[in-house]
């Protein structure tokens, strides 16, 4: 909260603006009016820069456009502060979620492009295979749990085909934890693509939570003291009893367990497991990069689907009762709905060395199998 008068919403559009104006320096007024051509053109009526020259917005020729773009200059510090003092609404003491992905500018008949790559593409093909020659620029844009597609990004840089995406995310969100107000704790989320043990090497000691969703095929180990003692002699065992997030059958009695009722999403029953860890290879000193935390699984089922935001901010409600939860960093998991896509949900892990109280075990809920997703623990 800051003090002074509060400014109605046409007025902190002008300073925003004002602000962003600031951030350019050679070239200012044409890249100032190539934004706005940017925020305002249709994506169907400007494939190219020069019919952003076309839009109202720019009131000066196709050749100013290609000069500020060549010639121009941006102070792209200043703008990322800028950005990051205009987070998006929330309510008091909410933790703010900050998701971390890539997108592909798709170059395929840019042959003289200079550092293109070969990237995954959801919708373009090239020999039948959904593999395309770009560019690939990694986004950090806040969101929230509420039913809107509002997004707030924060941060963009190019991954180069020589760079890894997780070391870059690493230094983007190190960048990010120094630009936002003290005493914030934000989670950072990742997609499957990122590597969840790097995540947490890289970002050790730093003040955020990270979780990354794991593909249905993980799997992850207990302590080793629980398993059965070697019938021979050797050296002691570094795994425990095997969890394979794609097979139930092998997950063991959570540490904590608890379900409810609501309205909007039927009976949620919210299971967790803590001080897991997977298996670490291809790294330096891997005896020392194991990546402990706790996976959690929510499902769900019945309701008539009317809740607001996302299921995964029952999390919160529904474990609170039953388990003491310390964490400054933990982790989820995804359980599959029966008879579901594949892609529909999967595993999720919050990398990192925070416990979790064991707890009494509640009563089995009612709800069979549902997909399920994670959320921020408090």
């Amino acid at each position: 909260m800051h003090d002074g008068p509060t400014m109605e919403p046409p007025d902190a559009l002008r300073a925003f603006r004002r602000s962003c104006y600031k951030c350019f320096h050679r070239r200012r007024d044409a890249l100032f009016e190539l934004t706005d051509a940017i925020l305002t053109a249709d994506g169907t009526t400007a494939p190219s820069p020069a019919h952003l020259s076309l839009q109202a917005s720019h009131r000066r020729g196709w050749g100013s456009l290609y000069a500020a773009l060549d010639r121009g200059r941006i102070d792209y510090e200043a703008l990322r502060k800028l950005l990051a003092r205009h987070p998006l609404a929330s309510t008091e003491g909410e933790t703010p979620i900050y998701a971390v992905d890539a997108s592909v500018w798709d170059r395929c008949d840019a042959e003289c492009s200079p550092e293109r790559g070969y990237y995954y593409h959801p919708s373009r093909h090239s020999a039948g295979q959904p593999i395309v020659a770009g560019w690939a620029y990694q986004f950090v844009a806040q969101l929230n749990f509420v039913r809107e597609s509002w997004t707030a990004p924060v941060d963009v840089r190019r991954v180069r085909p020589a760079e890894d995406a997780n070391e870059v995310a690493v230094e983007q969100v190190e960048a990010l934890l120094g630009r936002l107000e003290e005493g914030v704790l934000p989670l950072f989320v990742f997609d499957a693509g990122y590597d969840p043990v790097k995540l947490q090497r890289g970002l050790e000691g730093s003040l955020c939570q990270i979780l990354v969703r794991l593909r249905a095929g993980r799997r992850f180990y207990g302590d080793p003291s629980l398993s059965d003692p070697p019938a021979h002699i050797g050296r002691p065992r570094r795994h425990g009893p095997k969890m394979k997030c794609s097979d139930p059958v092998t997950w063991p009695e959570p540490s904590a367990e608890h379900h409810c009722e609501e309205a909007g999403y039927g009976c949620v029953r919210v299971r967790a497991w803590a001080e897991l860890h997977p298996k670490v290879r291809n790294y330096e000193g891997r005896e020392e990069a194991g990546a402990e935390g706790l996976v959690v699984v929510v499902a769900w089922a019945g309701g008539n689907g009317a809740g607001s935001g996302s299921p995964v901010a029952l999390i919160p409600q529904a474990l609170r009762p039953g388990a003491h939860l310390p964490l400054s960093q933990a982790g989820y998991g995804v359980e599959h709905p029966s008879g579901s896509s594949p892609r529909a949900g999967r595993p999720m892990e919050l990398a990192g060395s925070s416990r979790l109280h064991t707890a009494k075990v509640g009563a089995r809920p009612c709800c069979g199998s549902a997909s399920a997703v994670g959320t921020p623990l408090r």
